[in-house]
């Protein structure tokens, strides 16, 4: 079992009027959310509401009753969290498109998705967009999530044009949960060990605030202080959008044996397309 000190923080920023970032944390569930909305008036803030909103509701569902019937088309090579939380953010985004789909003044509207889940022996980390998700590990930082946006798909094919690119193609998401009746999420699965950090956030602070940056605060700060250190360094820079950020730390971790705790790390970088 994972003994986890976290804290959270959303905050409008200084250029915008409504704050379309929402946010949900809970160490009992062991799940931790970060959505970041986009659309016309209020329609970002009600996308990314329901999405963390029907994540959170749906994964409730599993840990109140572990005998609920297992999922249709369950995926063999994941675990059985992982397809509890796939499944999760399918429906999330079944519910944003059929609201967007339903109501004029919500046309368009959509949102990232970000999300770090923990079972007993691993933690399990999810997007949907381009709200990054960094883990701190041995005094290093990694990015484990996947960015979607234009520029970001780019650098992968060929770094020189993507560096040529304007401003705006780092912005231009090429997935969103809510646009499309169909979505992919990005997944994997690792070990998690006493000591490590992860940060989520949107990029309204990782537009702001480096990975070195990121990592410097977390290491040297509790979450609480870590989180407002954070949001305030990327308002100090013009805080252009919303900024959100969850910080959580393993502070103890319950060995169980077997041979997951022989393992010094595992990862599972895996695809599911939703049908």
């Amino acid at each position: 079992m994972v003994v986890i000190e976290s804290a959270g923080i959303t905050d409008i920023g200084r250029k915008r009027k409504d704050n379309e970032d929402s946010l949900f944390l809970d160490n009992d569930l062991g799940l931790y959310v970060v959505a970041d909305g986009m659309g016309g008036h209020l329609a970002g803030e009600v996308a990314s509401k329901l999405v963390v909103d029907t994540v959170r509701d749906y994964m409730k569902r599993f840990k109140e009753d572990e005998d609920i019937e297992e999922l249709e088309n369950f995926d063999e090579t994941l675990s059985k969290e992982a397809n509890r939380l796939l499944s999760g953010i399918k429906l999330a985004n079944q519910v944003v498109y059929k609201a967007a789909q339903s109501n004029e003044s919500y046309r368009g509207m959509g949102s990232t998705l970000s999300v770090v889940y923990f079972t007993d022996k691993t933690f399990i980390v999810a997007n949907v967009g381009d709200s990054p998700i960094y883990l701190v590990h041995d005094g290093s930082i990694e990015l484990l999530s996947v960015i979607h946006n234009v520029m970001a798909e780019q650098a992968a094919i060929n770094p020189n044009e993507a560096e040529l690119m304007g401003e705006r193609f780092k912005h231009m998401l090429t997935r969103a949960i809510g646009i499309e009746e169909i979505v992919e999420a990005d997944i994997c699965e690792n070990q998690y060990f006493k000591g490590d950090i992860l940060a989520i956030s949107s990029d309204g602070l990782s537009d702001k605030v480096s990975p070195d940056e990121i990592l410097d605060v977390v290491r040297n700060e509790r979450p609480a202080k870590a989180c407002q250190t954070l949001v305030d360094l990327a308002n100090e820079r013009g805080g252009d959008d919303n900024i959100t950020v969850i910080v959580l730390k393993v502070t103890d971790k319950h060995e169980k044996g077997g041979i997951m705790g022989m393992i010094s790390r595992i990862i599972y970088p895996l695809k599911k397309i939703f049908h």
